[in-house]
């Protein structure tokens, strides 16, 4: 027996469903995005879990709630799993910040491993803090079925850099809606993709939200 990491993006949010920037802002789900996380207790409940590890902002402990109700878990929190900082950008539309900081804009754009979003981090400051938790993870499990419940640039991030994908190739990569699962496997010679994005387990009118 192997390894597994479960990684869960949180469920929609008013943001994710306008394509606004939120990072930092510390928000919660919709209706709809608390039915995917229901959707998610409910399909995955069957598996022997072994542990549970959660951004601390709402939107993600929300996600994971239904399940560690359900099942009498524990969640542990870390902050290395909370999303990217959008610094200045935080609450606005995408056209805005593209006429606002169009050079800061650019450049992220470009190369989002070392441009951040203005008064932002950079991919890099994100797998600084994000991988160190999946370090605990493998070290503490060797064996067993292990949830990660985070968000959508972190765990973009995170896949690349155990998958050796560039980081700054991670928004063109890796594409994470909400709700989705990746599924991780360590073996012999380090971490294996099994499931990139999956959110067939959610009825089909919750699949087919736009913008998530």
């Amino acid at each position: 027996m192997s390894l597994k990491i479960y990684l869960l993006r949180h469920g929609e949010t008013e943001y994710s469903r306008r394509g606004a920037f939120c990072g930092d802002l510390d928000i919660d789900l919709t209706t709809e995005g608390n039915r995917m996380a229901h959707s998610f207790s409910e399909a995955y409940r069957s598996i022997p879990w072994t542990d549970v590890y959660v951004s601390p902002m709402k939107r993600a402990i929300a996600t994971a709630r239904p399940l560690c109700d359900a099942l009498g878990l524990p969640m542990q929190i870390r902050d290395g799993l909370r999303e990217i900082s959008y610094g200045a950008w935080e609450d606005q539309e995408q056209d805005a910040v593209r006429q606002l900081y169009q050079e800061d804009y650019l450049r992220w754009q470009t190369d989002p491993a070392w441009n951040p979003p203005t008064g932002g981090e950079t991919a890099i400051q994100i797998a600084a803090r994000a991988l160190p938790v999946i370090t605990e993870i493998e070290f503490r499990y060797k064996t067993g079925n292990v949830l990660v419940v985070s968000h959508k640039a972190t765990i973009r991030i995170i896949l690349c850099s155990l998958l050796g994908i560039d980081v700054g190739r991670y928004r063109d990569r890796i594409n994470a809606p909400a709700a989705s699962v990746s599924i991780i496997k360590f073996v012999a010679y380090g971490p294996m993709l099994e499931v990139l994005g999956d959110r067939s387990y959610m009825p089909e009118h919750l699949r087919n939200r736009a913008g998530t």
